[in-house]
């Protein structure tokens, strides 16, 4: 049996904040499960484990006996966040939000438990919210107190554009909490504002007004920006089990920590500081990155796919070996070739040109062994190369005709 306390200490685990603690105290006390919510607009058809540290939250509380709403914002998504973002957002059609909402779907289950998880859809109220509907739920708001949120304020006071539609996102995203009658709503820093809103809508409603749990933003393998594909710091969830578990090994000895409090449900705190600990002592780091690695390696893969990337990192990372298990890729060009940097996109070694280019001027590029240091270098159809970025990254390609 689980103690309030040691409920506590696990759900605020790695949380930015939580609005507020008392209250969260007093409805643990109650001893009903209580009502978890998590929106995810369905704005990109794939997840990495940046987004996870959400989703790892809310298999914590279902851990702990409590009910979880992983919600799909698919009313939400065709209005279009604003968070973070200094222009209008382009809203996606209905067929975009299906299409991703369905692959949201088939990953989040990899850390959620399914058969304790409720997924809804925004829809089923706001599909059915008349004009006038809508019109009442904009007069519980004012315009002052949407400029006070951070990205308005600079929009306004930089005289750039804000549609009408994007005061709405936070008003929908907070009737969300009513239509469910959350008891806690889950959300990254950036999404602080959109949870207190669900506060005061449900307050207005008659409800007990939500708990707001914010979860940190998860530095990428850079160390230093938010995870994300346009930076190319990312580890994609469904990405093979030997790039995870390869990536996550090349990531800083300090940014380690951070990401087993986010990330781990094997180690606990205590365990991560006596690591720390360890580390100290003059133990290798490397030897708890291998556990940081095989642990999400496991989870994205299942139980045994991690030993087999550790077999495969020491084979091919600290042996230098060849993978054995490399399939060749067709790669078509044109009849002026295909340039280095290019190439190495197009294998999918590197995430972009820049990358790639970035990666030659470092001398971590080789071809059939040889390190080349060219980016002008090009290449026609009828070749067949071997293809090696960094330690880890193989690609065996045939050139052939567009």
């Amino acid at each position: 049996m689980t103690t309030i306390a040691e409920s506590l200490a696990l759900i605020g685990r790695g949380a930015e904040e939580i609005l507020k603690i008392e209250e969260l105290e007093a409805r643990l006390k109650l001893g009903r499960p209580l009502r978890i919510k998590a929106g995810f607009d369905p704005t990109a058809p794939d997840l990495h484990i940046g987004h996870t540290v959400l989703l790892n939250k809310m298999r914590q509380f279902q851990d702990l006996g409590h009910t979880v709403i992983f919600l799909i914002g698919d009313f939400t998504g065709m209005i279009g966040d604003p968070t973070g973002k200094n222009v209008t957002r382009k809203p996606l059609t209905r067929e975009d939000v299906l299409a991703n909402a369905q692959t949201y779907a088939d990953q989040v289950f990899k850390v959620l438990d399914r058969e304790k998880t409720e997924v809804r859809f925004n829809s089923e109220w706001f599909g059915n919210m008349s004009a006038a509907d809508m019109i009442k739920l904009a007069a519980q708001h004012t315009v002052a107190r949407m400029l006070e949120r951070d990205d308005f304020n600079k929009r306004f006071t930089g005289q750039q554009p804000i549609a009408i539609h994007e005061f709405l996102y936070p008003l929908v995203q907070g009737y969300d909490s009513v239509a469910l009658r959350s008891d806690v709503e889950l959300g990254g820093t950036d999404q602080k504002f959109n949870l207190l809103m669900g506060r005061a809508l449900q307050e207005n409603a008659g409800q007990p007004p939500q708990i707001v749990l914010t979860m940190p933003l998860l530095e990428g393998l850079d160390g230093v920006n938010k995870m994300g594909k346009s930076l190319g710091n990312y580890i994609g969830i469904n990405e093979p089990a030997n790039d995870i578990f390869g990536k996550t090994m090349s990531i800083s000895d300090e940014l380690m920590w951070r990401w087993f409090t986010l990330l781990s449900f094997e180690k606990s705190l205590e365990d991560i500081e006596q690591m720390k600990r360890d580390m100290a002592a003059g133990q290798n780091p490397r030897d708890f990155k291998v556990q940081l690695a095989r642990e999400l390696v496991d989870r994205f893969h299942g139980a045994g796919a991690g030993d087999a990337a550790i077999t495969h990192w020491n084979e091919v990372v600290k042996g230098g070996a060849v993978p054995t298990d490399l399939v060749t890729q067709d790669i078509a060009v044109t009849e002026e070739g295909i340039r280095l940097g290019a190439l190495l996109r197009a294998a999918g070694l590197a995430p972009s040109g820049a990358e790639a280019n970035r990666k030659i001027v470092e001398r971590a590029v080789k071809i059939d062994g040889v390190i080349v240091e060219d980016r002008e270098m090009s290449f026609k159809s009828g070749q067949s190369l071997l293809l090696q970025l960094g330690k880890r990254g193989f690609a065996k390609v045939n050139l052939v005709k567009a």
